[in-house]
């Protein structure tokens, strides 16, 4: 079963308490850690799992392993983000490291390469729902309904990527009007 929680205030500042002891344990190597995700997102029903990003010069696992290692992170087979629909981008422009770490508590930990359009929407993605709180209600029940009717977390995924696809094309139109820059 795939648990989607009410939205709480706590979970931003434990976000931003995360991204800073990531960013330290994992420096020089880590250029900067954010909290992105729907936890990063007031009002945003989610899973229980914090998700982090770390922006990077290089994708070496030589450089993270140890010392994430050092703070229970696992790195994960998963190299790669979903290339939004209708991009015609090459999929190496759209890799990364994935590591997770279960205990005190899940987070996933997406290493991506500073400036590639995988950071980029990552960050766009949390702003434009930051400032569209409307959106913000709809996405959380669109999640909710998914995960009553979803068990396994590949097809959780799968179903929502077009959502999130439909959600980016909004938000680079958003971020072309105002000037938006991560």
């Amino acid at each position: 079963m795939i648990r989607i929680d009410p939205a709480a205030a706590a979970w931003a500042v434990r976000g931003r308490e995360l991204a800073a002891a990531v960013h330290a344990a994992a420096a020089p190597a880590s250029l900067r850690v954010e909290h992105i995700g729907s936890t990063a997102i007031a009002g945003m029903a989610a899973k229980p799992v914090y998700d982090l990003q770390m922006s990077v010069a290089a994708l070496d696992p030589g450089a993270l392993d140890a010392p994430l290692g050092a703070e229970g992170f696992v790195r994960k087979r998963y190299e790669h983000d979903h290339v939004p629909a209708g991009r015609d981008e090459s999929p190496e422009r759209w890799r990364k490291l994935m590591y997770a770490r279960e205990t005190p508590e899940p987070v996933n930990l997406h290493v991506r390469l500073a400036g590639s359009p995988n950071e980029w929407l990552a960050l766009l993605f949390r702003d434009w729902l930051r400032a569209h709180p409307a959106a913000v209600a709809a996405y959380a029940a669109f999640k909710s309904v998914l995960a009553g009717h979803v068990t396994d977390l590949g097809a959780y995924t799968d179903v929502k990527d077009p959502v999130v696809d439909l959600v980016v094309a909004a938000a680079e139109d958003w971020a072309a009007a105002t000037g938006w820059r991560p």
